[in-house]
């Protein structure tokens, strides 16, 4: 699957006043965050009184987190499946609700380190839930062309939230202590319900059922293990995400103890990080009309290493602080491209399990990793764990680089429904199969070995778009025979299939079919097994 031109060329400026209900998501979304990053400071923050143990206190951001890892691609699921704009209502009333119950049990002086943590885990997975199904809503917000813009400035909000959040968690716990932050969290959700619920979503018509959502799972899984172009972002990132986990990790270390400037140091390094970010969102559409997707996702990531290094070698706060503002916009630029590239390379029907996949690496990514890097920093120094991560990301470069990455803005992702409805007799039920779908190819004996290279990735697009087995196979007696076969787990998928071809793929499909000789399509025939055919009732007639 190939761009029609090798990198985004830059069209008429879009800003988000230009889409008023955009623009009202956006900010909703953004006083979101900042409560979701003031409430995580303020359960931090209440755990060291109930229960000051490090192990305890760390739990609380595992709550928070560990549920985006684990969900994320269910998640993705659901939102595939479901009508996303109540999923997303729903999400957001049922974190209100938790943050609400913490504050009213805070308020009344009944919270324990059990409670806490548990309706933490429970505001985590609403966010686990949420966050596939609210980025896979963009394409229907924006036009294809404005994708790239909207993921950027969502990619701003939260890390502004991310700046913001702590320091104004901070300061509200100092005042009047936890309970209020866990009331202004919930107030938090109340916008963008609203904002929600005052969506007109486009109205879609499918007469196919929902998908299953254990088969569902299933399906993204498979579709992310054959798209080429997904699993080069999922590759890129799970790399990225694994080494620049540190700087995150050990930042609070090199303030307190490297450069002994406390808490509200930490917070100016946060704040450079947020401020560089807001100046790579601005400078993110310059860059990509000057580079390839792939070249910038590259230098971006040397720039991150270097500022990964510069936090453990640079003891001027000034210097530091230069240095984080150039992090901060290497790592805009590296999430906000990794997003829009999962964004625009898949389509509509498998997206919010695309994201729910990039998310999960992303944050197991960062979850983990940063375990790992704390553990290094506990052996060999914060500073040489600083140097073996940006050194590390750097070397994973020429590895990477052979697992190209593109954005597909310009793809036509839209159905081609080039498949004609079968023809049956026997009309099976949805659940009926498998399925056995069988294509006959007469070619010129002499083009055999270029008509095996392209049936490859004709077996790829049937895999990835759901099909459970493909095999292609040479008649022994005809040497022009070829026999292309792959299966399907029920009747309705293999309908669902013929929904899934894109307008992109059909390139792929017409350079296998350019060596059909004689007949001009190849001969279809679909089987379906004979004990789960849906029509046994009808053999009764025939005793």
């Amino acid at each position: 699957m190939r761009m029609t031109e090798p990198y985004a060329k830059p069209g008429p400026l879009w800003s988000p006043l230009q889409d008023r209900f955009f623009f009202a998501l956006w900010i909703a979304q953004m006083v979101s965050n900042i409560g979701t990053w003031m409430q995580s400071t303020g359960a931090a923050w209440m755990m060291t009184g109930l229960d000051p143990s490090p192990v305890m206190v760390a739990l609380v951001q595992t709550a928070s987190s560990i549920p985006v890892f684990f969900l994320g691609v269910a998640s993705g699921a659901v939102a595939d499946i479901v009508d996303r704009r109540a999923l997303l209502i729903f999400t957001q009333v049922w974190m209100l609700f938790s943050a609400a119950v913490l504050a009213v049990l805070t308020f009344f002086g009944l919270t324990t380190p059990f409670s806490l943590l548990l309706l933490t885990f429970s505001l985590g997975m609403g966010s686990a839930l949420m966050l596939p199904a609210f980025q896979a809503i963009f394409p229907e917000l924006v036009r294809r062309k404005e994708l790239p813009a909207a993921v950027t400035l969502n990619g701003v909000s939260v890390n502004i939230a991310r700046s913001v959040g702590p320091a104004l968690g901070g300061i509200v716990v100092a005042l009047a202590g936890p309970g209020p932050v866990f009331l202004l969290n919930a107030v938090s959700f109340v916008g963008v319900a609203i904002v929600l619920y005052r969506w007109q979503q486009p109205k879609k018509w499918n007469p196919l059922p929902s998908e299953r959502l254990v088969s569902a799972i299933r399906i993204g899984i498979q579709y992310a293990r054959y798209a080429t172009d997904l699993k080069a972002v999922l590759l890129r990132t799970g790399v990225f995400i694994a080494f620049a986990s540190a700087l995150w990790a050990l930042m609070p270390l090199v303030a307190r103890f490297g450069l002994g400037i406390g808490a509200g140091g930490y917070g100016i390094l946060l704040g450079a990080v947020g401020l560089g970010s807001l100046i790579g969102a601005g400078i993110l559409p310059r860059l990509r009309s000057r580079f390839s997707p792939n070249e910038l996702v590259t230098i971006a990531e040397v720039v991150f290493a270097a500022a990964m290094v510069a936090l453990g070698y640079l003891w001027s706060l000034p210097l530091l602080v230069l240095a984080m503002l150039a992090g901060g916009v290497a790592w805009l630029t590296l999430t906000a491209s990794f997003n829009i590239m999962v964004q625009t390379v898949v389509p509509p029907w498998v997206q919010a399990r695309a994201l729910g996949l990039y998310m999960a690496i992303f944050m197991g990514g960062l979850a983990f990793a940063s375990i790992l890097w704390g553990v290094v920093a506990d052996v060999a120094g914060v500073q040489v764990t600083l140097l073996i991560a940006g050194t590390g990301l750097v070397l994973s470069l020429p590895a990477t680089m052979r697992v190209p990455v593109q954005d597909g803005v310009h793809l036509d992702l839209s159905p081609a429904l080039v498949w004609p409805e079968p023809l049956v007799v026997i009309e099976p039920l949805t659940d009926s199969g498998p399925v056995l779908v069988t294509l006959e190819y007469r070619i010129d004996p002499v083009t055999k070995q270029e008509f095996l290279a392209a049936m490859q990735e004709m077996g790829r697009l049937r895999r990835r778009d759901g099909a459970v087995d493909w095999g292609l196979y040479h008649d022994v007696s005809d040497p022009g025979s070829f026999l292309e076969v792959f299966i399907a787990e029920s009747w309705v998928e293999h309908l669902r299939q013929h929904k899934r071809i894109t307008v992109a793929d059909m390139e792929i499909q017409a350079k296998a079919r350019a060596y059909q000789v004689g007949e001009t399509v190849p001969g279809v025939r679909h089987f379906i097994s004979a004990y789960n055919d849906g029509a046994a009732a009808d053999y009764g007639k025939y005793g």
